[in-house]
């Protein structure tokens, strides 16, 4: 019985240990998966800012074929399908061009497989346009008997992704159902013709399972075709994208997204414009929170559709486009806003420095004017004695506040000026270069609350420095029930704030409102209600403040 518990423990103990040891692998799966999607993202970054590289490298090499153009008609039956096959994936407009001269070579001809074939190409570009009826114009009228099997392969294929790809197009349940079993028609008979375990084979395999709704079947076509050694960048872009989309059914943000960002890599690198992966890679980020990312994506397939020039594809991809930009703008508009208040906050708090100094400055020429008016008076020495004393108390305990809060408020306005440079500058910074993340991350460590309690403090601390015994001889107005019990730690509260900006001279509520960060409203419901509760009258209550003596 003992050794069986003895065995439970330890059976236990390793059940315990292993799904440790499962987690943590978990996490560390997760850790990388992670990683490696960035470093894919960055170096995608990268490819995309050298676009134009291999667009140009993409027309030299287009421009050298045509150098080579003979004037001998069968010759130039291969060159222009040379030049067809380099177009139809970079640019509609001559891939058409060319498309139709193969067709007026082949007519001239008169060999019906040529024709047929050049009527396939027609075919194939005009679907690439979403030009639906005008692809099923052509390829009715191809006669399908003079082909070999490959080229029948591909006429077959050609048909039925154009079914397909009218099905989605319609997304309407009777006529889509329609389009679709005529598609699985086609596909069955481009299978038919296909070698077997070839390209072709297993496309159109996976292509058929992937309409079907046989994603397993779909998955292993596919995953067969990525494998293939020389398979190609725009091949690969295709299946990769297309297993992108396969994986999304089970596995919606991992490998699904990786195959998505390389099979935007390899057309970026084949310089496909006619390409769905970078579409598709920003709305999946877009929807991922991803916003700047995703606005610069859409902004380089726009950029590529443009330039293929089919006008289903600019269609599709400017409806997204317009949306992330708008939420771009609109992100950018909110940091600018930010900014604006923070700037406008600062600013505020600087004036009210200043004009804090200003209401001391004008008390020292009040003060001065009234002992000037004490020499001039016509009263007895001792009266005069006596006030002189009291001016000059006046004047000491103006010139120490003076003194104190001149250079208290300076050194908060130098503060805050270093404050706003040093913003200025690293926000000037981020918007050159672009990083509307970092900006937003700057706005979002200003805590305007705790600035604002900063600034309380400091000048809670001067004012006790000046008065400190301000609190003890404002409680000896009231009855000991409704005398200040501060808080542990505190200085002041609103209520003596309130007072001791009355005892600075500061006597207008707005000035005062203005300062504390409250509403008039609030600052007068303050003063009623604290002067009803003192034992002297209303009067009498702020003359007995300022005659709160100083240190």
């Amino acid at each position: 019985m003992v050794a069986r518990q003895e065995l439970v423990v330890v059976t236990s103990h390793f059940m315990i240990k292993k799904k440790i040891i499962l987690f943590i692998s978990l996490i560390f799966t997760c850790l990388h998966t992670y990683a490696n999607q960035d470093s894919l993202l960055k170096e995608l970054d990268k490819v995309l800012l050298q676009k134009d590289k291999y667009t140009k490298q993409k027309i030299k090499h287009i421009d050298e074929i045509k150098k080579s153009i003979s004037r001998n008609p069968s010759e130039q039956l291969n060159q222009y399908e040379l030049l067809f096959e380099e177009y139809k994936t970079f640019n509609f407009d001559s891939a058409f061009v060319y498309a139709s001269k193969i067709y007026e070579v082949a007519a001239f001809s008169k060999d019906p497989a040529k024709i047929s074939l050049a009527k396939k190409n027609l075919g194939f570009i005009l679907l690439s346009s979403g030009m639906f009826k005008e692809t099923l114009d052509v390829l009715d009228n191809v006669d399908v008997g003079v082909l070999n099997d490959k080229h029948k392969t591909a006429y077959f294929t050609i048909k039925a992704r154009c079914y397909y790809d009218l099905a989605n197009f319609v997304n309407n349940n009777h006529y889509g159902s329609v389009y679709n079993n005529r598609g699985n028609q086609l596909a069955d008979s481009a299978l038919r013709y296909a070698e077997k375990d070839s390209y072709d084979h297993y496309f159109i395999l996976g292509l058929k399972n992937l309409r079907t709704g046989n994603i397993n079947l779909a998955l292993n076509a596919y995953r067969n075709l990525i494998k293939r050694p020389k398979l190609g960048l725009h091949n690969y872009a295709v299946i990769a994208s297309t297993l992108s989309y396969l994986y999304s059914f089970d596995d919606p943000g991992n490998e699904s997204l990786n195959l998505l960002i390389k099979s935007a890599l390899a057309d970026a690198r084949s310089s496909t414009k006619e390409t769905y992966a970078l579409f598709k890679l920003s709305d999946t980020l877009y929807k991922a929170g991803d916003t700047q990312r995703a606005y610069k994506y859409i902004k380089s397939a726009m950029q590529d559709a443009q330039y293929y020039g089919a006008r289903h594809r600019q269609f599709e991809v400017g409806t997204l486009f317009r949306i992330i930009e708008g939420r771009q703008l609109e992100t950018v508009e909110n940091q600018k806003n930010l900014i604006i208040k923070y700037a406008t906050t600062v600013t505020i708090l600087t004036l009210v420095i200043i004009a804090s100094i200003i209401v001391v400055i004008k008390q020292n020429k009040k003060l001065k004017l009234a002992q000037t008016s004490l020499f001039a008076a016509n009263t007895s020495l001792q009266e005069t004695n006596h006030i002189l004393i009291e001016t000059n108390n006046a004047l000491r305990e103006a010139n120490k506040i003076k003194d104190e809060y001149i250079g208290y408020y300076f050194n908060i306005n130098s503060d805050y000026i270093d404050k706003i440079d040093r913003f200025k500058k690293s926000v000037s910074q981020k918007l050159k270069s672009n990083q509307y993340d970092d900006i937003r991350i700057i706005v979002s460590k200003i805590d305007l609350k705790k600035e604002r309690e900063d600034l309380s403090q400091s000048f809670d601390r001067v004012f006790l420095k000046l008065f400190p015994n301000f609190i003890a001889d404002y409680n000896s107005l009231f009855k000991e029930e409704d005398q200040i019990q501060l808080q542990h730690g505190q200085l002041l509260n609103t209520e003596l704030r309130i007072f001791a900006l009355i005892r600075l001279g500061i006597h207008d509520n707005d000035r005062i409102s203005k300062i504390l960060n409250y509403s008039v409203n609030t600052i007068y419901s303050y003063k009623t209600r604290i002067k009803n509760k003192a034992i002297v009258s209303n009067h009498e209550f702020e003359k007995r403040i300022m005659e709160i003596k100083g240190d």
